[in-house]
């Protein structure tokens, strides 16, 4: 089932064939799957020429003909979702619910879009003179270069593409090369419902070698990023030689906080679902646990018993309530910091190791009695790890939660309204779920602050990257 992996250049598809490549390895098998082909420097360059050229034509189109191609592809996307979750939990290992959830999850993320970029308005300034008009305009950037990481491979994609297309701009999207496929799907499905072949060209590579030819050609005027505090940090860098718009989604490490007048077991369930969807490996995961003394060993209690209680395997198992870590990176990151946490006196409550010895599979694992040296109170650990710790007063957990140099999302629980209050005013993220974990729809804007990054996808604030405003006064 799983597909040839083409790069999409100009209309052409290339494979892998006689050019380097790199395999695809299923996270539960450590079977190969197939191999992703690497674009070469020509390569490259035919990407950036096609783009060129189709950001002519694609940014003069009517925005209603853009809203039609962006639904027909959610159409496309939603009669296939049975079989693209299959690829998508083939090649990432998420299971097969939360894979099918993703395709559907961007279906409605082109469709928000499409509707979205139908309603970029500009606007008329009375002039101080009567007979001078002032017209702002919003019109595309130009080119756009994506990219996009393993851990949501379609939705991530389908943010940045979505994005740039409704507002009238080409893109060049380059995805990560352990996930290709969802991606690829994607784009074909774009195509196949009309999308002209210059206005989207697909590529992969050595990620440093992509990234600097592509981002330091004058034909790429912004850069969409989803990844770690390090490679955003160098792509800004990178970026800022030829001024180039970014926006930068660059992961958290996110606290949450539990007050002493909630319905303890409820939420300690919440927060199993939450923690462990996509094997903890989500940038909006909750990590951090600071719980109010009084209800601290209730919630410790019963978070463990529901983490304890999750069934892993492999995601094509329907059984199965958590996959495998993506790779084995991954793995060896949990062991490190569980190793270091224990060194400095931690408790492992459920969990804290690898399990057998095929695929990529890691213990739901909570650390408490964790003292603020650890390396994960820091660190995000972008895997199946969580901590607990109490707290005496409200100050104190707020204090505690803005710590980490991260901001991009957090989490409170309260019934008072003081309290909430006092939380939504202080606790320094970009998205803050008050008495939820349920915090991003396609509706509303995601992104952080602080060392996660700026600029915002989803909302109407996912179009804002993607536009330049121009003021027309006429006399």
């Amino acid at each position: 089932m799983y597909p040839t992996i083409n790069m999409h250049i100009a209309g052409a598809a290339i494979s892998a064939a006689d050019r380097a490549s790199e395999p695809v390895i299923d996270p539960a098998t450590e079977e190969v799957l197939g191999h992703v082909p690497h674009a070469t420097i020509d390569d490259l360059d035919r990407a950036l020429a096609s783009v060129d050229r189709g950001f002519g034509g694609w940014s003069a189109a009517a925005p209603l003909v853009r809203a039609q191609i962006l639904r027909r592809a959610g159409d496309v996307l939603r009669a296939r979702a049975d079989d693209y979750a299959a690829v998508l939990t083939a090649e990432q290992g998420k299971p097969l619910a939360e894979a099918k959830g993703e395709v559907l999850t961007c279906a409605d993320v082109l469709d928000w879009y499409a509707e979205e970029g139908r309603r970029v308005y500009g606007r008329t300034v009375p002039g101080r003179n009567p007979a001078v008009r002032h017209i702002v305009v919003r019109e595309p950037v130009g080119p756009a270069l994506g990219l996009t990481p393993w851990n949501f491979p379609m939705f991530m994609a389908a943010h940045k593409v979505g994005g740039a297309l409704a507002a009238g701009c080409s893109l060049i999207l380059k995805p990560s090369e352990e996930t290709p496929a969802s991606a690829m799907l994607l784009v074909e499905a774009l195509y196949e419902a009309g999308l002209p072949a210059d206005a989207l060209a697909l590529v992969f590579g050595v990620p440093a070698q992509v990234s600097s030819h592509l981002i330091a050609s004058d034909v790429i005027r912004k850069i969409s990023f989803t990844g770690s505090v390090a490679v955003g940090r160098h792509l800004m860098t990178l970026s800022a030689e030829g001024l180039k718009r970014t926006t930068m989604e660059l992961g958290g490490h996110a606290p949450v906080i539990v007050c002493d007048d909630v319905d303890v077991a409820a939420i300690a369930r919440q927060a199993s679902a939450a923690k462990f969807r996509n094997a903890g490996q989500v940038c909006v995961s909750p990590t951090r646990f600071f719980v109010h003394h009084a209800v601290h060993d209730q919630f410790l209690e019963e978070f463990s018993k529901a983490a304890s209680a999750i069934r892993v395997g492999p995601g094509s198992d329907p059984q199965s309530q958590m996959g495998p870590l993506a790779n084995p990176r991954r793995v060896q990151a949990m062991e490190r910091l569980v190793a270091d946490a224990r060194q400095r006196g931690a408790q492992v409550a459920t969990g804290g190791e690898r399990i057998g010895n095929q695929g990529f599979f890691f213990a739901p694992t909570i650390l408490h009695d964790i003292g603020e040296d650890a390396q994960i109170m820091q660190e995000e650990p972008f895997g199946p790890i969580a901590t607990v710790s109490p707290f005496a007063d409200l100050s104190e957990a707020i204090e505690r939660a803005n710590e980490t140099p991260y901001g991009l999302a957090g989490y409170a629980f309260a019934q008072s309204s003081a309290a909430l209050a006092e939380l939504g005013n202080r606790v320094r993220v970009g998205m803050l779920g008050l008495n939820t974990f349920s915090i991003s729809t396609v509706e509303t804007p995601f992104g952080g602050i602080k060392y996660s990054g700026h600029g915002r996808e989803g909302g109407n604030e996912g179009l804002d990257g993607y536009l330049d405003t121009r003021l027309l006064t006429q006399a």
